[in-house]
């Protein structure tokens, strides 16, 4: 009579898996709920749920206003109050949602690893950003974000050098950014998630091309060695190469590269190869979780490597969700994985997968990754609103 169900188990720790991600977590931090002062749930009026800690951070000190970070309707700090759903459910949930701790879900790394040396950004100088680049001419950190002007170039000190892109509806404004590159003569591109277009502005904020119509959701961008521009169709499932006159603000051709693809993100091209890395963020059936391919194609676009999660699972004691994807100086496949707060090697394309796990702690949400000229890794950690700067640790 007591006999369990088959595979209740299971079905058990995938149900306590999707209410933590969907119901337990706050949305614009990624922290846990939990019943302590700062991580305590608080309903906005209009519905929207954030930790006690990201209304504090939201308000303005002086007046309590604040908009919500996901529908913008505006109120103040004082209306909001305590979720007790959430709470019942974190009660009731109790001891079986304690995670395992993070030094066990990713094997440590050894000498040649890569630890932070710095940070910048922070709450408030960023919001939930979203997209980072690096301008191969003067080394300035490109970030796209949340924030009233969307697009924010930070100096090599991590000061803010100037921004611009306003939030709006019109044609020159940014409503809703995704990615971003910058182009080999120092020109910003931003996919718009908000009108589905892709924006070209000089390197002080000055718009020069509004490419739109032609992509159904345009994501993930990079600039080629050509200074092209390639570009993911996250509904379309395809890839796409922009040919632009930067300086005249003229597209000059479009050509789709690659169809087929399952909801395309984020992309990289290897200045070493020309290989383009596509990285698949498909949602899987009946979970409401992504799964997650990475494609490699080589300069005239064959498949050279892929690997999927399940496959890469299996050198791991975790599931992975591989959120991001460069290449390194040597031609090597990079990914950040939110599911263990990491970033890890896969090898190069042929080798696929050779796993080397970089980066093992201090991240939070890594959805970004750009290495720079010096061998630096920029690591974009959209819950710490930062950008995170790893070097190599010969320990």
């Amino acid at each position: 009579m007591g006999a369990e169900a088959p595979g209740s188990g299971p079905a058990l720790r995938e149900l306590l898996r999707e209410a933590e991600t969907s119901l337990l977590e706050c949305k614009v931090c990624f922290e846990r709920f939990g019943h302590r002062q700062q991580r305590r749930p608080r309903n906005l009026p209009c519905g929207h749920v954030v930790c006690l800690a990201c209304v504090a951070a939201l308000a303005h000190p002086r007046t309590l206003a604040l908009e919500c970070p996901f529908c913008r309707r505006a109120c103040r700090g004082c209306d909001t109050s305590d979720c007790l759903p959430v709470l019942h459910l974190l009660e009731l949930l109790g001891s079986a949602l304690r995670p395992a701790p993070a030094a066990d879900r990713v094997a440590p790394c050894g000498p040649g690893a890569l630890t932070c040396h710095h940070a910048f950004g922070g709450w408030g100088t960023l919001v939930n950003p979203t997209g980072l680049a690096l301008c191969p001419k003067t080394g300035r950190v490109v970030v796209v974000h949340d924030g009233k002007r969307r697009v924010k170039i930070f100096d090599s000190g991590g000061g803010c050098a100037h921004q611009f892109g306003e939030k709006g509806d019109a044609a020159q404004d940014i409503r809703y950014p995704l990615d971003v590159t910058v182009t080999n003569d120092c020109h910003v591109v931003v996919t718009d998630a908000g009108d589905r277009s892709i924006k070209v502005f000089d390197f002080f904020g000055q718009i020069k091309l509004v490419v739109g119509g032609q992509f159904s959701l345009p994501w993930g961008v990079e600039t080629t060695p050509q200074n092209g521009v390639v570009v993911t169709d996250a509904e379309a499932g395809s890839l796409h190469l922009l040919e632009v006159d930067f300086p005249e603000g003229v597209l000059r051709r479009t050509e789709r590269l690659q169809a087929h693809l399952c909801s395309p993100r984020g992309v990289a091209v290897s200045w070493l190869t020309g290989a383009i890395a596509v990285l698949e963020r498909p949602l899987a059936l009946g979970t409401g979780a992504c799964s997650g391919t990475v494609k490699v194609f080589s300069a005239n676009m064959q498949l050279i490597g892929q690997v999927d999660t399940f496959g890469l699972s299996l050198f791991l004691p975790s599931e992975i969700t591989a959120s991001a994807v460069t290449f390194d100086h040597q031609g090597n496949v990079i990914v950040a994985d939110t599911s263990s707060q990491a970033v890890l090697c896969l090898g190069k394309p042929e080798e696929f997968p050779v796993l080397k796990p970089l980066i093992t702690h201090g991240l939070s949400h890594p959805v970004a990754l750009v290495f720079t000229k010096e061998k630096s890794l920029l690591v974009l950690d959209s819950a710490a609103h930062s950008i995170k700067v790893y070097k190599v640790d010969w320990g």
